[in-house]
């Protein structure tokens, strides 16, 4: 079972998941990162670009989903090097650090608010978000042009390309492209017809939308929400 809930770090979301049977599971890119705890050990989650797959047995996991953008910040490392990646925590960082943290989180009764509460005091430590990151994600979740949004900022292209890179994992056009995913799902999750769905959530029509689907989750949006368009 999922469950997820408002972190006390700023746009951040504490979540947990206990699958209720085998097989593999759909995490779907949302152009976040996040900070897990599975079976006693720190993980990174790097952005993803597509679907990406889990496997094994069912297990208990514990996250903190960043706001785009800032875990680069918090963690000391571009977003780019862990795209599409789960990576052990301590290859980001020294070992005896991460035993520290992991811990805290092993010994803590609520494993999701003790990896809360490492991530508020990672977040403490490390330098501030840079504000433009926001206004990015902002302009491009309104359906803004990447190059109006580029200028509207102030910022070249080629900049905001690079800084893009670094504090999303890849593009301001596949960023773009991720939050447009959101956009659709939310609507389509709450019963709009596909076809409204498309034009609402900016795409240029239904087969747009469902192309897009597909190639972002690896399946159908009918197949993704479980009914029929």
């Amino acid at each position: 079972m999922y469950a997820e809930r408002p972190a006390r770090l700023s746009g951040a979301v504490v979540w947990t998941n206990t699958p209720s049977g085998t097989g593999a599971g759909r995490v779907l890119p949302d152009g976040c990162m996040d900070l897990l705890w599975h079976d006693g050990s720190l993980l990174v989650a790097g952005p993803d670009t597509r679907a990406y797959l889990t496997g094994g047995q069912p297990s208990h996991w514990a996250g903190v989903r960043f706001p785009p953008g800032s875990a680069p910040t918090y963690l000391g490392v571009p977003a780019h090097l862990l795209r599409d990646r789960r990576v052990a925590l301590t290859d980001l960082w020294p070992a005896a650090r991460v035993r520290r943290l992991a811990a805290r989180v092993n010994a803590a009764a609520d494993r999701a608010s003790a990896l809360e509460e490492v991530a508020l005091d990672i977040a403490a430590g490390a330098p501030a978000p840079d504000p433009l990151l926001t206004r990015v994600v902002a302009a491009l979740d309104q359906g803004r042009p990447v190059a109006a949004t580029a200028d509207e900022l102030g910022i070249g292209a080629r900049q905001l390309h690079r800084r893009s890179l670094d504090a999303f994992g890849y593009g301001p056009k596949t960023l773009a492209r991720v939050l447009r995913l959101g956009r659709a799902l939310a609507l389509a999750r709450a019963g709009t017809p596909f076809a409204e769905t498309a034009t609402r959530a900016g795409y240029a029509d239904q087969a747009h939308l469902s192309r897009d689907v597909r190639d972002l989750t690896g399946l159908p949006l009918g197949g993704l929400l479980g009914r029929g368009g």
